[in-house]
C-alpha cells in the first residue's frame, strides 16, 4: 500500500473507531459488536507501526499508555479551580439563596443548576482547535499536576472533539469547537468496578483500595501510565474553565455544548427555578443515592446565568455562585475504646477516639477526630462510651454523640494533658486549640516541619523522603531545619542503608535547593494560615525575608487576602527567638532567596526571553525558570531571533547550536548567576 491511500484508510479508521468510542462510552449506545471494534482497532494498530510518521497525539491508540515518568510536572490553572463553601441543611441552603439575592438586590427567584456531586478526583482538560492537549489535578486550586498521559487512556475523555455530535439519537446543528477550551470535571471509579478492582488486588495480595475516590486519586497519579491504563476510570464534565473562540449567556448552554462536542455530562443534572426546586432536587438525588452507579455525597448548586456570576465574584477560596448541599453523612454506633493525644506539625493537639473497628460507608473506621477539648466537653465524651460515628462529608471519621443510656458507670472523662505526650514541654492554649510549645524541639513537629520544609512546592530536596528524614531526626543529625544545610558525609554514611554515592547525591541537593525563591522559602517556614498562594502574595509585596520579618500587624492587614488571623499568625512566628535564630542559620548556610516583588521593577531580567539548555549543576530546571521568571523573565522552549539569552549547561543541545547560528548570547552557569545577583 502507497502512503498517500495508507493516511486515507488511517483517518477514515480514527473516526469510524472515535465515533464508536463516543457511542460506547458517552451515550452508552454501540452500534458494532466488541469483535469488529477490535478489529478496527487492530488494523489501525497495523497501519500506524507500518506509517510511524502518521502518529497523532488524537489517535485512539494513544490511549494504551507510555513508559513511566519520573515525576510529575506542575500546570498552573488560567482561571483558579475553587472550592466551594458547604451546606449541610435546608435553612443553610435557603440562607445561600437569600445571600444571593441580598447581593444581586432582587426578590425574585434566582434560576440554578444542581448536579450530582461526584465523590472523585476534580480535573482540568485543555482542548487546542478540539484537540486534547494537555490535562492536570486541581491541587491547590491555583497549580496541580500535569497528569496528560495518565488522562489519555481514560477512554470517556475525548481526544478529539466532534465538530458535530449525535445526541439522543437526533443529528444536532454543528457547534464550532472553539480556538481554546479548558474544560473542568471529575474522576471517578464506579462503585461496582470498584469492588471488582479490589477483589482482583485481594486475590493478588495487594493492599486495598479504602474508597473509590482514593482509588481513582492513586490511579489517576501513576508514574506509569499503563497501570493507569488499566484502572476502570470514567469521568463526567461540569464545567468550563478559559474558553477563546465561543461564548455562552449560562452555565447550562456550556454543559450543553459539552455534550454537543463529545465529552460526557452527568444526565441528571437539571434547571431549578428557585431554591425550593433545588431542595426538592436534593431530596430526591439523596434517595436516589444507593441506586446509582458512583458514590455520592450530595449536590453542587450554581447560579446559571454566567452574568450574574461575575457579578457575585468570588472569594478568596470559593465563589460566591456556588455551594456544595452536602447528604446526610453516613453514622455507625461503635464504642470509645480509649482517648490519646495527637501532636501536628503546627504543636496543635488533638484528641483521637480509638474505637471499637466498625464499617462505616463501605469503610473499617478504627479512629476518629475529637477535634478539641472544648468538642470533648461539648459532646461529654468519655473512654468507654458507646458512641455514633460518622464521615464528616464521607471522607473524616468523626465522633457525633456519646449515647448516655448506654452508659454503665465505668467510662472516664478526658482531660487534655498539660505536657506535651511526645517532647514533656507545657502546652498552651491557644484559642480552642491547645498547642504544644517545643517548637521543632519536639520530634512530631520536628519531622514534620523537616518534610514540609523539604517538599517538592517549598525547597524542593529530592531524595529527602520521609523515612530518611526518621533516619536523621531519630539519629540526631538534624535537630532543624538549619541543620539540613550542615549536615556531612560522614554524619550520613554511618546511618544503615547509606553508601557513599547516596550521601553524596543527597548533599548535592541540599546544596542546590540553597537558591530558592522567596515565595517558596516563605512557604518552607511552615507558618501557620500560610499556603503557597499567600506565600506568593506576601513575596510580592514585600522586598525580601527581612522586610516581612519586620512587618507589623497593621502593614499585613493592608494586603489584599490577607485576613486578620493570617497577619496575627505571621507576626506571631517572627515574634518567636527560635524561629529567628533558625532563619539566620539557614541565611548563614548560604540559603538565598530571590525576591519575587518590587525588585523586578528594576531587574535586569524584566521582559526578557530566556531559553535553558544543558544541566545546571547549582539549580535544577524548574529552579532556574522560577527565578528567571521571579525576576520578570520568561522563559520559552524555542531559540529564536527574539531570544534575549540562552542559559548554557553541561552537554547543552541543539538549542545552544541555534543560538551560535543566530548570534543569540550565551551564558554560562557563573554568568547566568552574575546576572541575578545584579
Amino acid at each position: 500500500m502507497d502512503e498517500k491511500k495508507a493516511l486515507k484508510e488511517i483517518e477514515k479508521l480514527r473516526e469510524e473507531i472515535n465515533y464508536h468510542n463516543y457511542r460506547y462510552y458517552i451515550l452508552d449506545s454501540p452500534v458494532i459488536s466488541d469483535a469488529e471494534y477490535d478489529r478496527l482497532f487492530k488494523r489501525l494498530l497495523e497501519l500506524e507501526e507500518k506509517f510511524p510518521f502518521s502518529l497523532t497525539p488524537d489517535s485512539p491508540t494513544r490511549r494504551i499508555g507510555a513508559k513511566p515518568l519520573e515525576e510529575f510536572k506542575s500546570a498552573a490553572h488560567t482561571i483558579p479551580m475553587l472550592s466551594l463553601n458547604n451546606a449541610n441543611t435546608t435553612d443553610e441552603a435557603r440562607e445561600f439563596d437569600e445571600r444571593i439575592k441580598r447581593f444581586l438586590e432582587t426578590d425574585k427567584d434566582v434560576e440554578y443548576i444542581a448536579e450530582p456531586k461526584m465523590d472523585g478526583l476534580a480535573i482540568e482538560l485543555i482542548y487546542t482547535n478540539g484537540i486534547f492537549a494537555a490535562g492536570s489535578t486541581r491541587g491547590d486550586g491555583y497549580t496541580g499536576e500535569d497528569v496528560t498521559v495518565n488522562l489519555r487512556t481514560i477512554k470517556s475523555i475525548p481526544l478529539k472533539l466532534q465538530v458535530k455530535a449525535e445526541v439522543e439519537g437526533k443529528h444536532s446543528l454543528p457547534l464550532p469547537i472553539p480556538v481554546h477550551l479548558e474544560v473542568r470535571g471529575e474522576v471517578f471509579i464506579p462503585v461496582k468496578a470498584f469492588e471488582r478492582l479490589n477483589k482482583d488486588r485481594e486475590e493478588k495480595g495487594e493492599q486495598l483500595f479504602a474508597n473509590p475516590r482514593n482509588a481513582a486519586a492513586g490511579s489517576l497519579r501513576q508514574l506509569d501510565s499503563r497501570i493507569t491504563a488499566e484502572r476502570p476510570l470514567d469521568i463526567y464534565c461540569y464545567g468550563a474553565g478559559a474558553i477563546e473562540g465561543a461564548k455562552f449567556k449560562t452555565h447550562w448552554d456550556i454543559l450543553h455544548a459539552l455534550k454537543k462536542w463529545g465529552l460526557k455530562v452527568n444526565p441528571f443534572i437539571k434547571i431549578c427555578k428557585g431554591i425550593e426546586e433545588v431542595i426538592q432536587y436534593h431530596e430526591d438525588m439523596e434517595k436516589r443515592r444507593e441506586e446509582l452507579p458512583y458514590e455520592l455525597d450530595g449536590i453542587v448548586v450554581k447560579v446559571n446565568s454566567l452574568d450574574l456570576q461575575d457579578r457575585l465574584g468570588v472569594l478568596t477560596r470559593s465563589p460566591r455562585w456556588a455551594v456544595a448541599y452536602k447528604f446526610k453523612a453516613r453514622q455507625e454506633t461503635t464504642k470509645v475504646m480509649d482517648i490519646i493525644v495527637g501532636v501536628g506539625r503546627t504543636g496543635a493537639l488533638t484528641p483521637v477516639a480509638v474505637l471499637e473497628p466498625v464499617v462505616v460507608g463501605g469503610v473499617t473506621v478504627e479512629r476518629a477526630t475529637l477535634h478539641n477539648q472544648d468538642e470533648v466537653d461539648r459532646k461529654d465524651v468519655r473512654v468507654g462510651d458507646w458512641v455514633i460515628v460518622q464521615r464528616a462529608g464521607d471522607v473524616i471519621p468523626e465522633v457525633v454523640m456519646a449515647i448516655n443510656d448506654r452508659r454503665s458507670g465505668a467510662e472516664k472523662p478526658f482531660k487534655m494533658p498539660d505536657k506535651c505526650p511526645l517532647c514533656g514541654s507545657a502546652v498552651t492554649k491557644d484559642g480552642a486549640i491547645h498547642r504544644c510549645t517545643g517548637g521543632l524541639s519536639c520530634p512530631a513537629q520536628l519531622k514534620e516541619g523537616i518534610r514540609h520544609f523539604a517538599s517538592k512546592r517549598a525547597m524542593n530536596i529530592e531524595g529527602l523522603g520521609d523515612k530518611h528524614i526518621e533516619q536523621f531526626v531519630d539519629n540526631g543529625v538534624i535537630k532543624d531545619a538549619a541543620d539540613l544545610y550542615s549536615i556531612k558525609k560522614e554524619d550520613i554514611t554511618g546511618i544503615e542503608r547509606w553508601a557513599d554515592k547516596s550521601a553524596e547525591n543527597l548533599l548535592n541537593r541540599i546544596k542546590k535547593s540553597k537558591n530558592t525563591t522567596l515565595s517558596r522559602f516563605i512557604y518552607a517556614l511552615g507558618i501557620r494560615q500560610v499556603g503557597e498562594h499567600i506565600s506568593r502574595v506576601l513575596s510580592k509585596n514585600f522586598n525580601g525575608l527581612d522586610e516581612l520579618m519586620e512587618a507589623s500587624y497593621d502593614k499585613l492587614m493592608e494586603i489584599h487576602e490577607i485576613g486578620p488571623e493570617t497577619a496575627e499568625s505571621i507576626v506571631t512566628f517572627f515574634k518567636e527567638r527560635h524561629n529567628r535564630e533558625v532563619i539566620e542559620r539557614l541565611k548563614k548556610a548560604g540559603v538565598k532567596t530571590v525576591v519575587s516583588g518590587q525588585w523586578s521593577v528594576v531587574s535586569p531580567l524584566k521582559n526578557k526571553q530566556f531559553v535553558l539548555t544543558g544541566t545546571l549543576s547549582s539549580f535544577t530546571r524548574e529552579q532556574a525558570k522560577e527565578l528567571i521568571e521571579s525576576l520578570g523573565g520568561r522563559v520559552i522552549s524555542a531559540v529564536s531571533k527574539k531570544t534575549d539569552y540562552v542559559i548554557a549547561g553541561a552537554e547543552p543541545g541543539s538549542k545552544y547550536d541555534k543560538a551560535k547560528e543566530l548570534g543569540v548570547k550565551i551564558l554560562n552557569e557563573e554568568e547566568f548567576k552574575k546576572l541575578l545577583s545584579c
